[in-house]
Formats: C-alpha cells, structure tokens, sequence
C-alpha cells in the first residue's frame, strides 16, 4: 500500500495561509504530478524510451558536437515557449541513425506534457501505417478514421521514422492526409527522420548521377509534403557517430 502524501494526507488540496493571515485551500502538488503521469501514461510512448528526457540526452559522448549540443538548446528553447511562441509550428529532427533523433524528439514530448501541460501522442510511422492497413479488413472492428482520428486531435504529436516505409502512392495521400490535417488545425507536429531534409541540388538527377545519389525526405513521402513539412515544422539537422554502435551495443554482460 502507498503511504499517502504527508503534505495533503492524500486528500489532493492543502491549506496554505495568506499575507492577510486567512487560510485557503491549494492544490497539492502531488496531484499535479499524478496528473502529469496519467498525461505520460496515454501519450503512449515505447517502454524503449520511456527513459528518455531532455536531462539525459548526451549531446557530446563522443567530444564536443555542436550540431548535437544545438539542437538540445532548440529543443529545451521549444519547451519553454510552448503554446503562445510556437503558433502551433513543431520540429523536424533530420540526421543518420543512432544521434538520438528519437530520444531528443521523446524528451520534448516528456516536458510539454509534464512542465506544461500539454496532451500529447507517439506514433512510430511504420506502426500507424500498418495500423491504417488493417482498418481496411472487415474482421478489424475499427475504421480508418478511428486509427487516425487521435492521430489527427493530439495536441502534440510525435511522428517517428518519417519517411521509413516504401513509397507507393497509398503511402502518399496518408501522409498528406495527416500533415494537412494538422497543418490546417494548427497542431504541433514533432518528426524524426533518417532522411535529408533537402531536394536534389540542381533539379532531379538522371542516368548514373541519379543511381548514386541517396534518397531524400522528398522521395519518401513525396516533394508537395516535404515543402509543406517547410511551413509546419523548424529544421533541426543532427549528425554525428551512431550512439548505438559507439556506446550501446547489446550484451549480455
């Protein structure tokens, strides 16, 4: 059994005493955090990282990295000017796996629901994909529009591995569909992505330049809504050693 609260005996309120020496009663601040914890609890982050806060992401484990060290700056900067600064923009976290993309993107999702309260969700895209996709079998018991529903309310919403499964045009118009959506509601929009940010230098590539050339954001999800990802979300561009080979290698040890 869990001891109640010593400042408010679990009852939720306090009385605290004014300058004027009247009493009144004040929500306890162990509310508050039962509160938050149930706001953490429905933003439905992968027990993998639900560790992962702005406090523990080493942005120098490997030396100093100032694009790392920048982007944890931004993402706490967001924090602390979230809603009235933010009108409604979100992040677009770019760079190679392993640079904590994904850790940075969880930790900003963390303190907006904890330090300000906002109600947040984490999809990872390939999952909300596939969950879309099975909506479609009758013997699913949901519709389309109740998988993305939430999806498309989330006040703020985190959008993992942007751009990971195979481009179809299906692929496509979920995607417009979604960022639309949010783009037209206003929604803050949190999105990582292994993907550059940027198009082709010069216009589109042919023959053997375009054979070696690495894909891009706007060959995954198509060019109209990685332009349109240039109007929702400020560009955060990560590099640097992959974290899990340097550091996090699985053992048994």
């Amino acid at each position: 059994m869990i001891d109640p609260c010593p400042m408010c005996e679990g009852s939720g309120l306090r009385l605290v005493e004014r300058a004027d020496g009247t009493r009144a009663a004040q929500e306890c601040s162990c509310r508050a955090q039962k509160r938050a914890e149930r706001l953490v609890e429905k933003a439905r982050i992968p027990q993998r990282y639900a560790h992962c806060t702005l406090d523990d992401y080493v942005p120098n484990y490997s030396g100093n990295n100032r694009l790392l060290s920048a982007a944890l700056m931004q993402a706490r900067s967001f924090v602390k000017a979230y809603p009235f600064e933010t009108s409604g923009n979100g992040l677009l976290l770019t760079g190679s796996i392993g640079v904590g993309k994904t850790h940075l993107a969880v930790g900003m999702l963390q303190a907006l629901v904890t330090e300000r309260g906002a109600k947040g969700l984490f999809f990872d895209y390939r999952d909300l994909l596939k969950q879309v996709q099975n909506s479609y079998n009758r013997s699913a018991g949901v519709t389309e529009l109740e998988v993305l529903q939430p999806v498309f309310d989330a006040e703020v919403l985190v959008l993992d591995e942007l751009g990971a499964s195979k481009p179809t045009d299906w692929v496509w118009d979920t995607v417009a569909h979604i960022l639309n959506t949010r783009y037209n509601d206003r929604r803050t929009t949190i999105i990582t992505t292994n993907y550059a940010n940027l198009p082709p230098l010069g216009g589109e590539l042919s023959g053997p330049r375009a054979a070696l050339r690495e894909e891009t954001l706007g060959d995954r999800i198509g060019e109209r809504m990685r332009s349109r990802l240039q109007e929702m979300c400020v560009v955060v561009e990560m590099a640097g050693e992959d974290f899990r080979q340097r550091v996090k290698r699985a053992s048994f040890a």
